[in-house]
């Protein structure tokens, strides 16, 4: 409670009196200045935390940038002419095991994947670089160079001299390919531990498909796949960061491609649940702009509209501090009404009914929030009837 002390002024009544004092405010306009001034109390003790969140993030980001750098050199350091070999090669020189290891586990560091061969990890990395760096010099000797990244590894596979490897896919591969993205696409839409296989078998044939856009949006969605399924918040921010950019490697090929636009949004969406707030904010717009370009390539799809109708809701929820701190980032912060979620959501259902059930719950909250509460027990009856796992994809929008 706070202490209240009352302005009082001296009103004279009629002549001869004293003063009198009477009170500026009533009793109930003291109550609703407590009330707003509480309110304000409580806002500015969430921005305090926002501003330390700020604050720490700034920290980190000098270290973050002599990391690049220093990944950034070293990349451009190694042999740039590999020869790849069908089977691991025996090394003299190297201390313990002399095969190369691949995990499924996900690092977290950036990686330029023009220069790498699809990003694979070796057991003795650091000593390659190490040898590598002394003969560099020698002109003519061909090298291996084994590169360390921190996108997902794979078990070992047949690979091939990237000279002779096809743009076109033959028959038998192109059949091989169609086969992959079926069995792809069932265990996705399976349990965890489908999803998981699944997300394995695309990583065992990454070299073999890796410049074919719809192989390669489909890895891009494991990842998104396992940061939703996987409990440890880093291996989820190393699942998004992996996943988001295995996806701007396909954009920059596939710039028309829907799926392209639809899972970069979602992946970006997932990395940010784990950085500052201003990042959030920032990639609200991004995840905007991304699902309006999937809507205008395939405007019959209903991933998309459900997708839009999540940002449109969360956006008309923004607190004033979430307001605020958007208008002080950005001279056009996001607006949405609920009115705009609803739309999204019953385009979703016009396009393919029971195509979600969290989307029919939706339906029913934006309802409920304008007023019709027998629209809105309607559609929460409708969403029952649905099976818990429908085929809206599960992720966090994020707007702030």
């Amino acid at each position: 409670g706070f202490l209240w002390v009352v302005p009082r002024v001296p009103a004279p009544v009629e002549a001869g009196d004293g003063a009198v004092y009477v009170p500026l405010l009533t009793h109930d306009e003291q109550v609703d200045v407590l009330e707003r001034l509480d309110f304000v109390l409580r806002n500015i003790s969430e921005l305090r935390k926002e501003v330390e969140e700020l604050r720490s993030s700034l920290q980190h980001l000098a270290a973050e940038i002599i990391a690049e750098v220093r990944s950034h050199l070293e990349e451009t350091q190694k042999v740039t002419r590999r020869r790849r070999f069908p089977f691991p090669r025996e090394r003299s020189d190297s201390t313990g095991s002399s095969s190369i290891y691949f995990t499924a586990s996900s690092g977290t560091a950036n990686t330029d994947d023009g220069e790498s061969e699809g990003g694979y990890t070796t057991a003795n990395a650091e000593s390659d670089y190490d040898r590598e760096s002394e003969r560099e010099s020698e002109e003519g000797e061909d090298e291996v160079s084994c590169e360390t990244v921190r996108t997902a590894r794979r078990d070992s596979l047949d690979l091939v001299n990237e000279d002779e490897a096809p743009l076109i896919l033959d028959s038998s591969l192109e059949e091989g390919l169609g086969q992959l993205l079926q069995q792809a696409d069932r265990l996705h839409n399976g349990d965890e531990q489908e999803k998981r296989e699944g997300f394995q078998l695309l990583l065992n044939n990454k070299l073999a498909y890796a410049d074919q856009k719809d192989f390669l949006w489909r890895l891009a969605r494991a990842h998104s796949d396992m940061c939703e399924i996987t409990e440890d918040a880093d291996e989820k921010r190393s699942y998004a960061s992996d996943g988001k950019e295995e996806i701007e490697i396909a954009l920059q090929k596939w710039d028309q491609s829907a799926e392209c636009h639809q899972w970069y949004a979602i992946l970006c969406g997932q990395l940010s649940e784990h950085e500052s707030i201003q990042k959030r904010i920032q990639t609200g717009y991004v995840f905007k702009e991304h699902i309006d370009k999937a809507i205008e390539l395939k405007p019959e799809d209903p991933q998309s509209y459900y997708l839009l109708g999540r940002w449109c809701y969360q956006v008309s929820h923004l607190g004033w501090l979430e307001k605020k701190t958007a208008s002080a980032l950005f001279e056009a912060p996001p607006t949405a009404t609920v009115q705009d979620a609803l739309q999204n959501f019953l385009r979703v259902e016009e396009l393919s009914p029971g195509f979600s059930k969290a989307g029919r719950v939706y339906i029913a909250k934006c309802y409920r929030d304008l007023g019709n509460n027998s629209a809105a027990v309607l559609w929460m009856n409708l969403a029952s009837e649905l099976p818990a796992n429908t085929k809206e994809v599960a992720v966090s929008v994020s707007t702030h």
